[in-house]
């Protein structure tokens, strides 16, 4: 790692400027150190939340820690975001999208590395093949460096989104062959003790934009006049408030991870 290369040629220099005789050279040698201090930084930048990682590895070495992914889809049409009710939990609306899965090659990288399935939610055909697995807190790095090269595990939005707009019948398929989709970002929250799952967690959420074509967006205008109570347009507001409007009887409730699309 350059940020260790950096470090500790910052430090030797600083050392043996402690031993140098010569009053030009120890100013250089002090001067090398002192700039060594930008690609330090630089490089802390970079690579944060790998030292994050190697922290929790080091904090949790004997214990294991419940990591979930998933990817998000934030579709806004005329200032209005949409939700579409969940699967497991009726009573609440939330973007697109879904917990990210493995493929034969990303089980067997994960089996070789401790990951076992989480025991939160039963493993059914629904979410069978999840992300949402209790990982051996040594192996967070290994973990998190295996979910970055993509390599045996979804990395495309579109099979929830094909499954819960267009299977549904909500989009056509004319319009909805394929979708053109920007990637936003990446949200890696800080290790948290969850009460609801009797563990320490780490979650994980891809953000995508979907960028629709004019006759897309047009049937997304269509689907936003139509009344379907499985599916939400809501404003940002309501969204961070989770589903309540100042001066209206509560409605709907919006699940707290929706504030990701904004």
């Amino acid at each position: 790692m350059r940020l260790l290369a950096y470090f500790a040629l910052s430090v030797a220099t600083a050392i043996s400027s402690f031993y140098i005789k010569n009053p030009v050279v120890v100013n250089m040698t002090a001067g090398f150190a002192v700039g060594m201090a930008i690609p330090i930084f630089d490089e802390t930048c970079r690579n944060w939340e790998n030292l994050r990682h190697i922290a929790y590895s080091i904090r949790f070495t004997k214990v294991q820690v419940r990591v979930s992914t998933s990817y998000l889809f934030k579709i806004k049409v005329d200032g209005k975001y949409l939700l579409i009710r969940g699967n497991r939990y009726r009573n609440q609306f939330q973007p697109v999208g879904g917990v990210h899965k493995l493929s034969p090659q990303g089980s067997a990288a994960l089996a070789s590395m401790g990951v076992v399935d989480d025991d939160l939610i039963p493993v059914d055909p629904l979410s069978s093949g999840d992300i949402r697995v209790r990982v051996p807190g040594r192996k967070l790095v290994s973990f998190f460096h295996w979910f970055d090269s993509r390599q045996g595990r979804e990395d495309s939005p579109w099979r929830e989104f094909q499954e819960e707009l267009i299977s549904s019948g909500m989009l056509s398929v004319e319009n909805f062959p394929h979708i053109m989709h920007n990637y936003v970002r990446r949200d890696v929250d800080k290790v948290r003790y969850s009460r609801y799952a009797d563990a320490w967690e780490i979650l994980v959420a891809d953000v995508y934009e979907l960028i629709p074509t004019p006759a897309q967006e047009t049937e997304l205008r269509c689907l936003a006049s139509a009344e379907n109570h499985d599916i939400a347009w809501v404003d940002a507001q309501q969204i961070k408030r989770r589903g309540a409007v100042p001066g209206q009887a509560h409605s709907i409730d919006i699940a707290e991870h929706a504030q990701r699309i904004l």
